[in-house]
């Protein structure tokens, strides 16, 4: 039953090049339909409850923050990186991409499953009540998957009615009807959502207009976004954790800032996915790694440094992605707590012993390590050679990590980025993080009324947002020197603020693109992808896959300057 219910929840995924024949042509000896079952209290509720679930294929996984973080001004790849054209904006980055083409396939299931619970859910058994709140949370994430949608492909297939079967003809539509559909179906959910869920994770009022707030931004109707932030932060009970450090405690994360989540799970068996979109259920790929694995791809190979050895404090390191020495230079150490809660600095040796290492001059010589002493220290400035000879631990500092221009020298040697560690891991090998992943929290709406001010006139009352981040980002003490006058608002600053309180978050290159600040940064900041970076990389390519099977090429055709 239940290998049938997830087929039963599996929508045919829209231009789908993969046959569909064998899930076409299964015995259903149950006799079970999903008209029937959808018509069940139980299965309209199992409807609703699937729609969350496509969220965890892109929050915290490897692919979904490539596509948010690299190739953007603060994030470059690592030695271990498997994706290089998004990091580059090469000739490789085509509709043949494998990653783009897994997100496509998924954003667009997740939108006809969308559609399917909104047509479903007035004639269901649910109580009246009961049926405008499960509308409102599936109208909240069809804007949620159209806004991902239309954000990195642009004006593509728009569809607001469930599709059976395989659909070949597809339209193109235009970015301004995406967002009409989007703010309609968000509107509707914040006249329907309640206020609190005693299911954390489930969409509520606040919400869906925090979010709204965010689509407001994004199209530049600055007194809507203004107005929703605002009300967000005044009304409801969200407050910003005392500390930067506090938020990225991983018991902490559901806490007073965060307005909504992706849930994940200690359990190791529940914290799996299924995935039957391409596959049967006799593949392996059907159970996918269904935690939170942002822990691994931001740690360079601190395993490989005399003294270290993998543990679960400083985590499994994938060094998929590296910060931009610009990202660095971003803060302000002396009086910002984020630097040295983002960044690991410091490693303390947890594999003693005597180690031979190699100097700057190419001399040897041998140290030694107890437990807990000094290992590796990373530094965003250069250190002379002579003291980087006299100590005993490695020194990893700019010179050694980048050139003078910012461009990368080494990629497995950097300042790791630290605040998705899991510590709760089991084993020092497992992949399965636990640590939910903020969507949307507080901060931002401070920032989307800061920006929101700024671009209607009113810096001054802008600032008043701003700074209120800001404090709490300060060192103890340091508070005052951390806020900004009015005259220092501006979108550039606003920018290095966003990077500073939600790098890696999977916020920055839509950032970027809706400031139309993306091939500017990039130019000035990514030394790795700035000879390649043009402006239709504002959008990525459709997959290939997908227009080979589409019947009318002469309507739908690739993004301009894709291959």
């Amino acid at each position: 039953m239940k290998k049938l219910l997830y087929k039963l929840l599996l929508p045919v995924t829209l231009l789908s090049a993969v046959s569909c024949e064998s899930f076409l042509d299964e015995k259903n000896v149950s006799g079970l339909t999903s008209d029937n079952y959808y018509g069940t209290t139980e299965g309209i509720e199992s409807l609703v409850n699937s729609l969350y679930t496509p969220m965890r294929f892109w929050y915290g996984k490897e692919d979904g923050i490539a596509l948010t973080e690299l190739g953007t001004d603060i994030f470059t790849r690592g030695s271990g990186m498997e994706n290089p054209p998004v990091a580059l904006y090469n000739s490789d980055l085509s509709g043949a991409n494998v990653p783009i083409n897994f997100y496509w396939t998924r954003f667009y299931a997740a939108l006809n499953a969308t559609n399917a619970a909104v047509a479903r859910i007035p004639a269901s058994p649910l109580p009246a009540s009961q049926k405008l709140i499960r509308e409102g949370e599936a109208k909240f994430l069809r804007a949620f998957y159209l806004w991902h949608i239309v954000e990195t492909w642009g004006g593509v297939h728009l569809a607001t009615e469930e599709t059976i079967g395989v659909q070949t003809i597809a339209n193109r539509t235009s970015v301004d009807a995406f967002y009409t559909q989007i703010l309609e179906d968000l509107t509707f959910a914040t006249e329907n959502l309640p206020v609190t869920s005693a299911q954390y994770g489930r969409v509520t009022k606040p919400a869906a207009e925090a979010f709204m707030a965010r689509m407001y931004l994004y199209r530049g109707n600055y007194a809507e976004a203004s107005r929703l932030a605002k009300k967000v932060i005044n009304e409801y009970n969200f407050t910003l954790v005392p500390s930067y450090a506090q938020l990225w405690d991983v018991n902490n994360t559901r806490n007073s800032e965060a307005i909504w989540i992706v849930n994940f799970t200690a359990d190791l068996i529940l914290n799996r996915e299924f995935d039957g979109l391409t596959s049967s259920p006799s593949d392996d790929i059907l159970l996918r790694d269904g935690g939170n694995n942002a822990h691994l791809f931001f740690l360079m190979t601190y395993d490989q440094l005399p003294g270290m050895q993998r543990d679960i404090r400083y985590g499994r390191p994938f060094s998929r992605f590296m910060p931009t020495a610009y990202f660095l230079d971003l803060f302000d150490e002396s009086k910002d707590a984020r630097f040295n809660t983002t960044f690991e600095t410091v490693w303390y040796a947890n594999n003693p012993g005597t180690f031979t290492v190699t100097n700057t001059d190419g001399t040897q010589r041998n140290v030694t390590f107890q437990a807990g002493d000094t290992a590796i220290l990373a530094s965003k400035y250069v250190v002379p050679n002579a003291v980087k000879n006299a100590r005993p631990y490695t020194i990893i500092d700019r010179s050694r990590t980048y050139d003078a221009n910012g461009a990368p020298r080494v990629r497995d040697r950097y300042m790791s980025l630290k605040k998705f560690l899991d510590p709760a891991r089991q084993t020092i090998s497992q992949q399965q993080g636990r640590r939910d992943a903020f969507v949307i929290r507080l901060a931002e709406m401070h920032l989307i009324a800061a920006e929101a001010d700024m671009m209607l006139g009113d810096a001054s009352g802008g600032v008043t947002y701003m700074n209120a981040v800001r404090r709490r980002a300060a060192l103890p003490g340091q508070e005052t020197a951390m806020e900004i006058t009015a005259d220092q608002l501006t979108i550039d600053f606003i920018l290095d603020e966003r990077a500073r309180e939600f790098g890696g978050e999977q916020q920055r290159w839509f950032d970027l693109k809706r400031t139309n600040k993306l091939v500017e940064r990039v130019r000035a900041h990514n030394p790795d992808a700035a000879p390649n970076i043009q402006s239709f990389h504002a959008v990525r390519p459709i997959p290939q896959a997908q227009l080979d099977v589409i019947t009318n090429p002469g309507e739908f055709f690739q993004n301009e300057g894709y291959q």
